[in-house]
């Protein structure tokens, strides 16, 4: 996906700001199961997926909990040191080899107090974040695997073909067992 339509779709800035913004962005490459960010580290980079998936998770005693998938389009963000310059509590691992647009958040903050769309952009991008941390919250809290596997079907069916099992697993909170048995089901 073109960095131009990424930043947009955030926050739509004037030509002279997005020229300002892109000026600051480089593009990278990293092969699948690459280590992009690890818990407890401050992260001082946001990225924005040009092509590929990643997912987001945790540990939790002997086990790996995924909270999040990231694919084309999307912004790989430690939102923990992107706020408060303070270690993340996430590790974002590729899941297929990715082609990925960064920025330096010092950069960025600086972006934000000469440019006051850049700025806007900046809120934007944090509140649309939010509300994606908001809508994972409610979604562990009040619906059911089924309910959650379903919402997966219908908003983004295609990681289900790019993501082995066991992560889809570790994302609805459920075994693979359990998968199994709520995917026949469905069919």
């Amino acid at each position: 996906m073109d960095i131009d339509e990424i930043l947009n779709r955030i926050y739509p800035l004037p030509e002279s700001s997005l020229s300002s913004l892109k000026s600051h962005i480089s593009e990278v490459s990293y092969p699948k199961y690459f280590c992009l960010m690890k818990a407890d580290m401050v992260i001082s980079h946001i990225y924005f997926i040009k092509k590929g998936i990643v997912r987001a998770y945790s540990r939790a005693e002997d086990k790996y909990i995924t909270f999040w998938f990231g694919s084309e389009g999307e912004t790989i963000v430690s939102m923990k040191s992107y706020v408060e310059n303070k270690p993340g509590y996430e590790n974002i691992e590729l899941l297929e080899h990715c082609q990925l647009y960064k920025l330096e958040t010092e950069n960025l903050r600086k972006l934000f107090n000469e440019d006051i769309h850049i700025a806007n952009w900046g809120r934007k991008f944090a509140e649309k974040e939010l509300l994606k941390t908001e809508e994972l919250l409610i979604s562990r809290q009040f619906k059911t695997a089924s309910e959650r596997y379903n919402d997966l079907l219908k908003n983004k069916s295609f990681l289900l073909k790019r993501i082995q099992l066991g992560h889809i697993a570790s994302y609805l909170g459920i075994s693979q067992v359990s998968l199994s048995r709520i995917r026949a089901e469905v069919k």
